[in-house]
């Protein structure tokens, strides 16, 4: 919705020419973007276009741009952020960031932070989409960039690696996404950080969500069934570790019926392998050729039962290979079978139950045994010759059973394995289409006939269970215990309470046993059409200490921004600021 006013007009009615014209986005209003122009043409419903311009909010328009062309149907910025308040490591802080059109589907800016006790960080960023659905966030490209650079005269401290963090930081992020040919897709993503601090000192929400930068590009092509891809991961930061591939080309056939009720899957690919580790010399250096086949037998009885034996080979060539051998590793070959089957057993009843109160119409009950096994001896031959890249890494769950499916291709062990599993699920009907599940309850345990080093029979009990019997409840736990002591090994839950858009409410915790004990709260109350208020917590229970507590009034500035006022008190040793308040401005309105 654009309103605009001049002092002149002419044009028919499929375009229209203004002179000294003014272009409000939405109502006009002392809070609304504004654009004031000498010669603004419109074409109704499609594009303006303007001639010696100034962009701004109200009635103040600092920001010029002599040449203008808009897409109504576009957005008309993807970001405006403005941020200011004071960071104990920071000092006072203002941090301002814009995009603007400069070319169709074409957004760029840049963002500017001032820090009075640590100086001025600066960069360009921006977006870009071409293609239908590109005012959706789709399209057959599209892609985003941010910058920023800094000369760091703070207390910089030191990197992950115990290093001193240099005086001049930067960083670049870049993702891209584009649709090639039919079937054809290009995915790249990249993420160059000067040192491993940057982030965590200057954008701690990014740094939250993404802790160890990742650079890869692949393209992917969609047979019938198959796909080829060419995957190319990089590490082109000096403070962590990647399993890069320098490329890999792979193939892979999707199961695929041959007669006889036999299926058939294929796995293939071709890579150079590297991984160099900051405080790790030699590096890890291979080429690796791989190659797996199953074929598999589907058996069922009508709709309830369904047994399928499995057996497949997996043949993996390494050339010669830079291990932690100074001398290396000659060429090796590893062949490896695999034999074992998957069964399950379906089973269902309904109820007529009904529950007006909690949307309630009918119970159907779906309970599923399952069973796997997988016997795959000598999986763990010539290890020592094999530099272990693609290796096995910490995890709380059961790791996928088959050959063809485990990841840690460099770090292989015997395997002669049953899995045993039950799936439970509660669903009523739903009021618009089909069915909403209630309640989902599902446990699974592994039963090792052979055991590596310090493992037991059977391993911990997993169990996970979901309630969503309502819109405004959602609860879910996850735990593992073991069997034979009952010892609780790790427990997570979470649960959200929600009244529309009155309030909301999340309680959330991490349990691992001698590693993690915390909890969280989120809370959200709306005190009218304006303001809303917010609390977010974060206690540690083997410290007995709050980590975190952030209390917060967001405030809707004319529908059309949104203004955040949050005090943030941190505990414990830690790189972040012990006391924190910011003002925060984000668009929100015409986006």
């Amino acid at each position: 919705p654009y309103f605009a006013e001049g002092a002149s007009a002419s044009g028919a009615g499929k375009e229209i020419t203004l002179l000294r014209a003014t272009v409000t986005y939405g109502e006009p209003g002392p809070w609304q973007p504004t654009l004031v122009a000498d010669k603004i043409i419109y074409t109704p419903g499609q594009r303006l276009r303007t001639e010696n311009s100034r962009a701004g909010v109200g009635r103040a328009q600092p920001l010029p741009l002599p040449h203008l062309t808009q897409n109504l149907r576009d957005p008309l910025t993807s970001f405006v952020t403005l941020n200011a308040g004071y960071r104990s490591s920071l000092g006072l802080v203002a941090e301002a960031g814009l995009h603007l059109p400069t070319a169709p589907g074409v957004m760029v800016g840049g963002e500017l932070g001032v820090y009075t006790s640590r100086g001025v960080m600066v960069g360009p960023s921006g977006s870009y989409a071409r293609g239908s659905g590109a005012d959706a966030g789709g399209g057959d490209l599209r892609g985003s960039f941010r910058t920023g650079y800094i000369n760091d005269h703070g207390d910089k401290k030191s990197d992950l690696l115990g290093r001193a963090v240099p005086e001049n930081r930067g960083y670049i992020e870049w993702t891209h996404a584009q649709s090639l040919a039919e079937n054809l897709t290009l995915t790249a993503q990249l993420n160059w950080w000067k040192d491993s601090e940057i982030l965590r000192d200057f954008r701690p929400d990014a740094f939250y969500r993404v802790q160890q930068p990742d650079t890869f590009a692949e393209a992917a092509y969609a047979g019938r069934n198959y796909f080829v891809s060419v995957f190319t991961r990089l590490q082109p930061n000096n403070f962590s570790v990647a399993q890069e591939r320098l490329p890999e080309l792979r193939f892979d056939l999707l199961p695929t019926a041959i007669g006889g009720g036999f299926y058939e899957r294929l796995n293939a690919s071709a890579a150079v392998l590297r991984e160099s580790a900051p405080l790790r010399q030699p590096r890890l250096q291979t080429t690796r050729l791989d190659a797996y086949y199953t074929l598999a037998r589907p058996i069922t009885h009508e709709d309830w039962l369904s047994f399928t034996p499995v057996g497949g080979a997996r043949v993996t060539h390494y050339g010669d290979s830079k291990t932690a051998n100074p001398r290396g590793a000659a060429a090796t070959t590893r062949t490896l079978g695999e034999l074992g089957f998957d069964a399950a057993l379906r089973t269902s009843a309904t109820f007529d139950y009904k529950n007006p109160l909690w949307k309630i119409d009918g119970l159907r009950h779906l309970f599923t045994p399952r069973l796997g096994y997988r016997f795959i001896p000598e999986a763990d031959k010539n290890r020592a010759r094999i530099p272990p890249i693609d290796r096995e890494v910490f995890s709380t769950y059961l790791r996928p059973l088959g050959l063809g499916d485990t990841r840690n291709l460099d770090d292989l062990r015997a395997t002669n394995t049953l899995r045993l599993g039950f799936d439970n699920t509660l669903q009523t009907r739903d009021a618009t289409y089909g069915s909403r599940d209630l309640v989902t309850f599902n446990v699974a345990n592994d039963f090792r006939l052979k055991r590596a080093p310090g493992e037991r029979t059977a391993s911990e009990t997993h169990a996970e269970l979901a309630l969503t019997p309502v819109r405004w409840l959602e609860a879910s736990v996850y735990q593992s215990v073991a069997p034979q002591s009952l010892t609780l090994r790790e427990f997570n839950s979470a649960l959200t309470l929600r009244d529309g858009e009155a309030w909301s409410l999340r309680f959330s915790n991490n349990f691992l046993r001698h590693q993690l004990h915390d909890y969280a709260l989120d809370a959200r109350a709306r005190l009218n059409e304006r303001f809303d208020t917010l609390v977010r917590l974060r206690y540690d229970a083997r410290t007995r200490r709050f980590n975190e507590q952030g209390y917060g009034l967001v405030q809707n500035l004319a529908n059309t921004w949104r203004l955040s006022y949050v005090v943030n008190l941190f505990s414990g040793p830690r790189r972040e600021s012990r006391l924190g308040f910011s003002i925060q401005v984000d668009a929100i309105g015409f986006r």
